[in-house]
């Protein structure tokens, strides 16, 4: 058995710029651990299957909900259920984030469209 890898978030997000891109850090039980640098607002969006966890690694995430809305800040989380329409904002000029959900996730979701990224890279 080899020893499992360290992952240094500061020394990830440092590898690439693009925003709204994720890119994948690791691998546990048929999940995905994503990071990507967001600015502005995404698209509504939902996921039919997935539950999908947001945590805020640096700035100020508001998520946005028919219903209602919700503002991360450092070191929070939210776990957003599957079937739950949803828009993600950064709050701050560049927000971080951090994000686990099953492989194979689409990032928009059923919105489809020009921001999706239909492969990810891995760091």
């Amino acid at each position: 058995m080899s020893v499992p890898e360290v992952v240094n978030l500061a020394e990830k997000f440092a590898l690439f710029t693009e925003q709204w891109s994720p890119k994948v850090v690791g691998e546990l039980n048929g999940q995905q651990v994503k990071i990507a640098r967001i600015g502005g607002e995404f698209v509504w969006h939902q996921h039919e299957h997935e539950d999908e966890l947001f945590m805020v690694v640096r700035g100020t995430l508001r998520l946005r909900f028919r219903d209602g809305e919700q503002t991360l800040n450092e070191g929070e989380l939210i776990v957003v259920p599957k079937g739950v329409e949803h828009l993600p904002v950064a709050v701050t000029e560049e927000t971080w984030i951090m994000m686990f959900e099953p492989a194979g996730t689409v990032n928009t979701g059923t919105a489809g469209g020009e921001r999706t990224v239909a492969v990810l890279e891995r760091l």
